[in-house]
C-alpha cells in the first residue's frame, strides 16, 4: 500500500532526521512534516500537547495525501498508520556520541540565533534532549523494531549498515 513518495524518517534527537527530511523535501519536491509539530501546539509562551484524538486526526490527514515525508522519534501506536502507508521507512541509527555532540552544537547555535528552533532553547530543554537521546537507545529503538516488524521490508537503516 506504500508509495515511494511517502517517506517516514525515524531516529533519536540529533540523528539527522530534520536535516535529511529538508534535503529530501527539496530534492523530491515533497512536503515534510515534523511529528513534534503534530504532537505539540507551538506558542511563544511554551508548547502544549494536543490530545491523542487531535494528533491522530492531523497525522491521518497527512498520511492520506499522495506525497509526504514525516520525521520524528515517536514510537506511539498511532504512528503505525504512517509506517503502513509509507513506501520507505528510514531509520537513522546514528552513534550515541555523535548525537550528543550534535545536540550540544545545536543548542549553542540556537542560543546565538544562528539556527531557528520550534521551541525555546533553554538549559532545561538541553537536559531533556540528553535524557531523550539516552532513552532512545534503551526504549524507543526496541519499540521501533516492534512497531515495524510487519513493515521491516520497507526499513532502511543508516548509517550502521553503511559501516559494515
Amino acid at each position: 500500500m506504500g508509495s515511494k513518495r511517502r517517506i517516514h524518517i525515524i531516529g533519536s534527537v540529533g540523528s539527522g532526521k530534520t536535516t535529511l527530511a529538508k534535503k529530501l523535501s527539496k530534492e523530491l519536491s515533497i512536503p515534510y512534516y515534523e511529528i513534534d509539530n503534530i504532537i505539540f501546539e507551538r506558542h511563544s509562551t511554551g508548547d502544549s500537547r494536543r490530545s491523542d484524538k487531535e494528533i491522530v486526526k492531523r497525522l491521518e490527514a497527512i498520511v492520506k495525501s499522495d506525497a509526504w515525508i514525516l520525521e520524528g522519534t515517536s514510537t506511539k501506536r498511532w504512528v503505525i498508520k504512517s509506517f503502513e502507508s509509507s513506501g520507505c521507512i528510514i531509520f537513522l541509527d546514528t552513534p550515541y556520541l555523535i548525537r550528543l555532540k550534535r545536540i550540544l552544537f545545536r543548542y549553542v547555535k540556537q542560543l546565538l540565533k544562528i539556527e531557528k528552533a520550534n521551541y525555546k532553547p533553554t538549559f532545561s530543554m538541553l537536559i531533556n534532549m540528553f535524557k531523550w537521546n539516552h532513552k532512545f537507545n534503551k526504549v524507543n529503538k526496541n519499540e521501533f523494531y516492534k512497531l515495524t516488524q510487519e513493515y521491516k521490508h520497507k526499513v532502511r537503516t543508516y548509517p550502521s549498515k553503511l559501516n559494515k
